[in-house]
């Protein structure tokens, strides 16, 4: 394994009733005003915002507001969170929702006690926040595992980039699998198809032989499938979207990617694309990963063997990727770019823009060039 420090600033608090029992507690040594932040509305017609507010006045806070995070949360939007922590004088931001809104507010939290302009610092300048507003996160949406680290993805749209942010660690999060019991089936579904991804991507980076972070994420791989399919059978199985919010965050705590370097060129793709069209983002992973893994699996059998025989039960690498594909279709996912709902029209023109700006990554199987993720991405049309 390559050398490496880990620490891990964020506390977990599992199961039913999580937010009920700890959350007063939990925010008590903060100051009075909170960025209560969440997306379009469903927290409050389920009655998840109704408890945690009641919770935050029962501990003595005043609640700001913070509401209409988008999936693919702009800049823009960061910066009007930013200014609601300023003009509030806001002592702690809560973020309530899945990846977007978690994301979101880690870039809020930083940008709000900066002076500068934290995408240029970060791009041009090349510093990173050390401190922001302290915020905490209560997930009703898993798969991005967006609640266990302090990078965030944010789409620019003035620039038409799509990429990573780095802001504040939330303290806690809390993870009740019954705030995603109204989350539909197929956003269920390609929450965990990214948590998936999360794990393939990471074991398909360079690591050496026997490396425990390859066992980790195979193991990963394998629960986030069993429980898909248990879903598949039962959308309400309350038990089995508790072990995919743990997959999520298992995925992204940092534990998979220690000592070694990882792959991520399917979600740099699936960037790209989200940053020129408006397609989910576990919807855009599930169409672009076959066609990704049949260009380099044989760059990388012997790992593509073994992750389909301990994830899909099948011998050979590229049996392995075609279970993938098949596992996609069973799942219902989309299958190609015109099945994701998009309200800008995905065209071969599109695609060029895509293939031309996403990042390529070195540390994979093997690097695309730009034609080649170009002519993958027309294939899936």
């Amino acid at each position: 394994m390559n050398e490496f420090v880990y620490t891990y600033p964020t506390a977990v608090y599992f199961g039913e009733g999580a937010a009920k029992k700890h959350l007063k507690n939990l925010v008590a040594p903060y100051g009075k005003t909170v960025l209560l932040a969440y997306g379009g509305g469903s927290v409050k017609r389920n009655g998840i915002y109704d408890e945690l507010k009641g919770l935050l006045t029962e501990a003595g806070k005043e609640v700001v507001d913070f509401s209409g995070i988008m999936s693919n949360p702009t800049y823009a939007k960061v910066q009007e969170g930013a200014r609601l922590v300023r003009e509030h004088h806001v002592d702690f931001i809560l973020a309530v929702g899945g990846g977007s809104v978690v994301d979101c507010c880690k870039v809020v939290s930083a940008q709000a006690v900066l002076d500068e302009d934290i995408w240029s610092m970060e791009y041009q300048s090349g510093k990173f926040p050390t401190d922001g507003i302290p915020i905490g996160a209560v997930v009703t949406a898993s798969g991005t595992g967006a609640e266990m680290n302090s990078g965030a993805v944010i789409t620019c749209e003035d620039k038409n980039w799509k990429g990573p942010i780095v802001g504040i660690a939330a303290r806690f999060a809390i993870l009740d699998p019954a705030y995603t019991a109204s989350v539909p089936a197929m956003q269920v579904l390609s929450g965990a198809f990214d948590t998936l991804s999360h794990a393939m991507e990471t074991y398909l980076g360079q690591s050496d032989r026997d490396n425990v972070s390859d066992d980790v994420a195979l193991a990963v791989m394998r629960n986030t499938v069993v429980n898909m399919r248990r879903l598949l059978v039962d959308i309400n199985d309350l038990q089995a979207r508790g072990n995919l919010i743990w997959d999520s965050a298992m995925a992204e705590n940092g534990i998979l990617k220690v000592g070694r370097l990882i792959d991520f060129q399917a979600h740099q793709i699936e960037h790209q694309l989200g940053a020129f069209t408006d397609c989910n983002h576990g919807q855009g992973l599930a169409v672009i990963h076959p066609a990704y893994y049949r260009r380099i699996v044989k760059d990388a059998p012997e790992k593509f063997a073994r992750m389909g025989r301990e994830v899909f039960g099948v011998d050979g690498a590229e049996a392995a990727v075609e279970a993938l594909a098949g596992f996609i279709q069973e799942c219902g996912l989309p299958t190609r770019l015109s099945q994701l709902r998009s309200k800008v029209e995905i065209t071969p023109e599109v695609l060029r823009k895509v293939a031309d700006t996403c990042n390529l990554i070195p540390s994979g199987p093997r690097q695309l060039s730009r034609d080649e993720i170009y002519d993958l991405l027309v294939e899936c049309l």
